[in-house]
């Protein structure tokens, strides 16, 4: 894992909420002289106790985790702002519409960048009575293929996961203006606006 809290984070938070290191220590049911050494960087909070911590400093995991206050912008709930997060070790595909920390495997994932697609991610779009029917023009081998097809609009996300050796075809129902993303797993996120 890349990031564990910081003894910064701890104090920052338990500042702001206005309690003492022994208030805090009473709360999590550790000594005083745990959360000292936590916020003096010479020890780190036990796994076990990063939810209790995080409640007793009135903070999401996340915050806790990365040390950065976390505010929600989605107020709007739209969801072409979401985010997806490919697992390299078993492939699964998370997608979250804010902030969020992900992890799969044992592994921490980090949000995808999109591209604009290329000549070698040519997306082609048909419209078939009342959907698009969807093709990629890509490969798709044990080793090289496209992962998943999502389309987003700004009130809902339909994927559809491919897998190695069958085709990067499917069919989408015309629900309004966004955009299509496409996943290979060589070449990462690519979208294209329709």
């Amino acid at each position: 894992m890349d990031n564990y809290i910081t003894g910064a984070a701890i104090k920052r938070l338990r500042e702001k909420k206005g309690i003492t290191q022994v208030q805090l220590a009473d709360i999590v049911g550790v000594s005083c002289k745990a959360v000292s050494k936590w916020e003096t960087a010479k020890g780190l909070p036990d796994i076990s106790l990063i939810e209790p911590l995080a409640k007793a400093l009135g903070a999401s995991v996340m915050e806790l985790m990365s040390g950065d206050t976390v505010i929600n912008k989605n107020t709007s709930s739209n969801m072409l702002r979401s985010s997806f997060y490919v697992c390299p070790v078993c492939g699964n595909v998370i997608s979250a519409t804010g902030e969020a920390f992900v992890s799969c495997c044992g592994i921490t994932l980090p949000p995808l960048e999109a591209e604009e697609t290329d000549e070698e991610h040519k997306i082609a779009i048909e419209k078939v009575e009342d959907e698009y029917f969807v093709t990629v023009s890509h490969d798709m081998t044990k080793t090289h293929f496209i992962s998943f097809i999502a389309h987003i609009t700004s009130d809902g996300i339909h994927l559809r996961k491919f897998y190695p050796e069958g085709n990067a075809e499917t069919r989408f129902s015309l629900r309004g203006r966004g955009y299509l993303y496409i996943y290979c797993n060589r070449h990462g996120l690519m979208k294209k606006k329709i």
